[in-house]
């Protein structure tokens, strides 16, 4: 038994423990349990990367006793080192330690797919009725009602976030300092300024808080891979998708900052109300919030590249292979590491840097996608206001899954606008 153990489990002293109490399995019994069960919640995870972990411990901990609590609580802790989408890595890193290297591809693999299948109709739809001169009253009602409640979601995830990321004087000025920076015109900060705001928030958390101690042998590592400029235009957008699924740091909602300087501000390939589109369609379908990158890139590749149907499939696959292919390589290669790293007082103070970025990178983006929502042409548009405002609400008093909060705001702009 703790023979099978040692093959599939990359830390395998956390995983020998809980293994004496599952039943044996073969190898292909285990990918096939992996397989099961991220495919159904492929289909079934909805509400953000919070519900996507709630569930996955419900099923991997207290159902099946993959893993025990305290190990599923080290890894999730661990992953924020990681770049990518915290949620997905997980699922990949828990497919790891069930199935061996098989098993990685296949968690990971069966929790994106279901989003991707059930984005792609959803973005057809968009393009042919939901905007320019064939569009549908409904529809565009419907899709700025979504963008109100989508703010609200973030506003809330900022709020949340701020709780946890600013814990003191000094995450506060580096929470200030990002934030100041991410205010600035464009033509001031350069293309993609938050990875350059978390390398240094990164650093600087890393010195201040692991000062106590003399200096030891730390390492850090930030991969940036240079500006997409090759044609033709698929190419780019794979590569610019890329870029981003291999720097992203934090939480999903980091995903809005990063694709409106890079879609909105520096190609110009999507409007801001078409990114609020985009986020909204990755929030209320299942899965993970990623899958913003499928529809971003069908509408892409149907509407700015002009390659109708065909080059909106082509887009939105290459967006999502593009921007989830790191995640798998990252946790292929450091899952062995991740247990050390956490634990290492520099790495520690690093993340804390981060989180505080994180939160004002937010905030900033938050403020931007309030002026498109609530002044859609120049205008200002009271039903958005008060709908945001009222679905803010019942996020943070009320504690209403935000799938349920973009449905109901999507019926009421059915119905209203």
């Amino acid at each position: 038994m703790r023979e099978v153990t040692r093959l599939y489990d990359p830390m395998s002293a956390a995983s020998d423990a809980i293994s004496e109490t599952t039943p044996a399995t073969t190898p292909r019994q285990r990918r096939r349990e992996v397989a099961l069960l991220f495919l159904r919640l492929g289909f079934t995870a909805f509400g953000g990367p919070a519900a996507h972990v709630a569930m996955m411990e419900d099923e991997v901990v207290t159902r099946r006793r993959w893993i025990d609590r305290q190990h599923f609580l080290d890894l999730l802790a661990a992953i924020n080192f990681v770049p990518g989408p915290n949620s997905t890595e997980l699922a990949i890193h828990l497919g790891l330690i069930r199935a061996g290297r098989a098993g990685l591809v296949i968690a990971g693999v069966c929790f994106i797919v279901p989003a991707v299948l059930i984005i792609l109709p959803l973005a057809w739809v968009y393009c042919a009725y939901g905007t320019g001169p064939n569009a549908l009253p409904h529809v565009e009602g419907m899709m700025s009602a979504i963008g109100a409640c989508v703010l609200a979601i973030i506003a809330a995830a900022l709020w949340r976030f701020a709780r946890t990321g600013i814990r003191d004087a000094f995450t506060t000025t580096i929470a200030i300092a990002v934030a100041g920076i991410g205010f600035l015109p464009p033509r001031y900060t350069g293309y993609q300024p938050e990875l350059v705001s978390l390398a240094l928030s990164a650093l600087a958390g890393a010195i201040w808080y692991g000062r106590p101690r003399a200096p030891g042998s730390a390492r850090a590592a930030l991969l940036v891979l240079g500006t997409p400029l090759w044609d033709p235009d698929l190419g780019r957008l794979g590569l610019f998708f890329l870029k981003v699924g291999a720097t992203l740091f934090g939480s999903g909602y980091v995903l809005v900052s990063y694709l409106k300087s890079g879609l909105v501000d520096q190609f110009q390939w999507l409007t801001e109300a078409q990114l609020l589109d985009a986020i909204a369609i990755g929030q209320i379908t299942p899965g993970p919030l990623l899958t913003t990158a499928t529809f971003a890139g069908y509408l892409i590749g149907y509407t700015t590249f002009d390659g109708g149907v065909s080059g909106g499939v082509a887009g939105a696959v290459i967006a999502t292979v593009a921007i989830f292919l790191p995640s798998f390589l990252f946790i292929l290669v450091l899952g062995p590491l991740l247990q050390r790293i956490r634990t290492n007082r520099y790495a520690r103070g690093a993340l804390d840097g981060m989180n505080a970025a994180v939160v004002a990178l937010i905030l900033v983006v938050t403020i931007g996608l309030a002026g498109a929502s609530f002044f859609p042409g120049g205008q200002l548009h009271l039903g958005n206001v008060v709908l945001a405002v009222t679905a803010l609400a019942a996020l943070l008093a009320l504690h209403l899954n935000s799938t349920w909060v973009v449905l109901i705001g999507g019926v009421v702009g059915w119905m209203l606008w």
